[in-house]
Formats: structure tokens, sequence, C-alpha cells
């Protein structure tokens, strides 16, 4: 419709426009030279509209188009002084526009929608060009490598040159570990990489999980199954022997009293069988102690104040801290920190790295232990022992959680594979700080 009114208006504009022009070549004929000079200016306007009204379509379509190229999509067209003729043409040209502009709007929602996923999920994400450059980090991988917006793989500090060069090097589908150390913990990182092209850029994105407490778990679960076979069959093998100890040890009174036997050889076998009775008895005592690791009960969990705790087992090591002369602090900041947790396991948690503290400063000149909550970069309730005694070697910092390893005399080696247990169960975290003569700091987070 609209094209059949443009045809009609410049017929018509052309129609007048020919009898514009006979009209002047008629009146300067006839010698009306005024007349004829302004039929002659009427023509030449006519002419300038009818070439601004077939011009004004094509002025149209180029903003139409510019304002495509450059999704400049404020613009509107209005069919002021041009006719009714185009108000059709312009009228489509605003519902085209206003669809570019909902499909816009829809796109943006949805990258506002991906934006806010990606930032919130829980598994650290990089996606990075082959130069290094880094497109995207969301706030999971800030928060695991504590670094702010990067631009460059090269400026996340906590990896060593080396682990940037493995990320960078990374192939689609590949995986690896990394293990780096935190302001406050060691981290065991899963990597894994795809590959994916955007606009003919080719990028990379790898994806960190933290599986430190996952490792833990199921070394702690493997442990555990190790210790419940050992005890079930050395249970099964020592108390039969404990019983005929026993039994022989009766009998051979009672043919001692009856005269039965040479009293020199009574004496003997009661000495062999007491003996086997008394180790029997030890290891059984042994094997009871190595099962609770495996029978700790479910935590019963209370909301408490910090302070209260700490009061509580300062309480009960007061005397054998005096006794040892050490120098002992606590405290909380803030003091209204609470903890939800089984006051009574982590009671034992606590004293355990306490003892293992005195120990540690046995025999120092000024010995000190201080026992210190807080909360962690991470805003998680944390508490620590430290003590300066002649601090942990490297190698047994490595070993030191595992059932049975000790660098005592005298030890168990269950201590903090039991407060490790007992730190799972409350869903936290037990970590060391040390060196050779250097602070011990035992760290547990929940």
């Amino acid at each position: 419709m609209v094209y059949r009114r443009f045809r009609i208006q410049c017929v018509g504009r052309i129609v007048l426009l020919g009898a514009s022009l006979c009209l002047f070549f008629y009146l300067l004929l006839e010698g009306y030279h005024v007349a004829a000079l302004v039929a002659g200016l009427l023509a030449v306007y006519q002419i300038y509209a009818l070439i601004r009204y077939v011009e004004t379509t094509n002025r149209d379509l180029s903003r139409f188009f510019e304002t495509i190229k450059y999704s400049d999509f404020s613009q509107t067209f209005a069919g002021a002084g041009s006719g009714s003729s185009f108000d059709e043409l312009r009228q489509t040209f605003n519902e085209v526009l206003d669809a570019f502009r909902r499909t816009r709007a829809e796109k943006e929602e949805h990258f506002r929608y991906l934006q806010t996923v990606v930032q919130h999920v829980g598994v650290g994400l990089i996606a990075f060009r082959p130069d290094a450059a880094v497109d995207l980090i969301n706030t999971a991988a800030q928060r695991l490598l504590e670094v702010g917006q990067v631009k460059n793989m090269r400026a996340l500090k906590m990896l060593s040159a080396d682990q940037v060069r493995t990320l960078l090097q990374l192939k689609p589908q590949e995986k690896t570990l990394l293990k780096i150390e935190g302001r406050d913990e060691s981290l065991q990182l899963a990597v894994s990489a795809t590959a994916f092209r955007l606009h003919g850029q080719q990028y990379t994105l790898i994806s960190l999980q933290n599986i430190q407490s996952e490792l833990e778990e199921k070394e702690v679960e493997a442990w555990q199954n190790l210790i419940r076979v050992l005890t079930h069959e050395i249970m099964n093998s020592i108390t039969p022997i404990a019983s005929l100890a026993s039994t022989a040890d009766n009998m051979l009174n009672s043919e001692a009293e009856n005269g039965g036997f040479d009293p020199e050889t009574v004496g003997d076998v009661r000495d062999a069988v007491h003996t086997i009775q008394r180790r029997s008895e030890g290891l059984l005592h042994f094997v009871q102690d190595y099962r609770k690791l495996t029978r700790l009960p479910t935590p019963d969990f209370r909301t408490f104040p910090l302070t209260e705790l700490f009061d509580r087992v300062e309480r009960l090591m007061r005397t054998s801290l005096r006794q040892a002369h050490i120098d002992f602090h606590s405290e909380v900041e803030p003091e209204s920190l609470e903890l939800s947790a089984d006051p009574e396991q982590i009671d034992q948690v606590l004293i355990n790295l306490l003892q293992n503290a005195i120990q540690a400063v046995e025999g120092r000149d000024q010995a000190r232990i201080a026992l210190k909550g807080r909360m962690d970069a991470g805003g998680r309730t944390a508490i620590e022992v430290s003590d300066n005694g002649a601090g942990i070697t490297e190698e047994a910092m490595e070993k030191i959680f595992i059932p049975f390893f000790t660098t005592k005399r005298e030890g168990s080696g269950i201590g903090l594979s039991l407060c490790r247990q007992i730190m799972r169960l409350h869903r936290g975290t037990i970590s060391v700080r040390s060196g050779a003569d250097e602070e011990t700091v035992f760290t547990l987070r929940f």
C-alpha cells in the first residue's frame, strides 16, 4: 500500500511540474516575463520538492541500517513533514527496532543470568587465551587463589612459575593436581581443562576444585578399614590365648597344691604362663585403644561461646601447665565469637593438642603455649594452638596425622589421628604450620 501511495505522489508531482514548465514557457513566449519568472521559480521549487520527497526513503533506510549496524536502538522514525504515504514504512521500521530491542534485552538478561551462575558456582573457573590473558575468573577461583580480578595468568601469586606453566599447557580434557599453600591452610586442587572458540579467538577454560577434605576423608576411611580388619583378626587370635593362659595357670596351681609337679618346674611354667597372660592383656588394651578411631560417636552439636570452651580447657590443663612452668595465654577475638560443635569432643581435641604442646616445649627456656580463637579469611571460626617448642621436621609434617605414626618414645600415634577424625565429623579441618626450631601452630577450622 505504501508503494502505491508513493507512485501516485510521484506521478502527481511530475504532472504538476510538467504543467508548471509549460506555463513557464508559454508566459515567456507571450512576453509576460515577470509571470514567467514566478512560474520558473515554482517549477524549480517543485523539482527540489520532488527530489527531497524521493530521497526521504533513502535517508530513512540509511538511518535504519546505521541504527542496526551500531546497535543504537534508541532511534525512532516519525512521519513529521513527509506525508501520510511514509507512515506505514516508518511504522514498520519502528516495529523492527522494537523487535531488536526485545531481542537484545533478552540476550542481556540471559548473559546476566549466566554471569550470576558462573560467579556463584562452587567450582573455580578461569578462561584465558593462548597469550595467558584472562577473560574470566569467577568468585570461587578468586577465593581459592586469594586474588581479585586478574588480567594475566602470571599474576596468580599463589602459584609458582612451574604451576602456572602447567595450567597454560593443559590440553583439552586433561586433568592434573596442584598443591598450593594458602594464607591459612594447604589446598589440594583438582584441575581439568576444556577448549572453545569465541568470535574466532581460541580460549582454554580450566576448573579448580579443592579436594583436600575429600582426600583426607578417604585417607581416614582407608585407615579405619585397615584398623577394623587388624583389630578383628588380633582380637580373634589373642582372646583364646589369654583365656588358655589363665586356664593353664589355674591348672598348675591346682596340681602344685596336690604335689603332682616338681615345685621348680611348676614355678617356671607359671612364670611363662603369666608372661603370656600379661602380654595378651597388653595386646588387648592396645587393640581397644585403636578401636577408638573407628567407633567415634556422632557429634551432639550445640552452640556455645568460644570463651566458655577455652575457660573449661584451661581449668582442666592448669595443673599440668603450672608443673611444667609454662607461660600460657588464651584469647578470643571477638569475645562474642561462638561455635557450633560437640563440646566434649572438641574438649578432647584441645586437650590432645595442649598435651602435645606441653611435651614439645619440655626443657625449653621461656616455654610458651597460646590458645587463640578468631575468624579466618574465609569467615570461618578458627582455633589455634601454638607453642615455641623445637618444631616439626618437614618429613614428619607429612605423616603426623597418619594412625600409628609418632615421634615420641612413648606414644600410641592415635592422638592427632583422633583429632582429625573428630574434626571430619564436625565437617571441619585440622592443619599444622611448623618447621625445625620454629613456632608450631595447629589450626582447627569449623
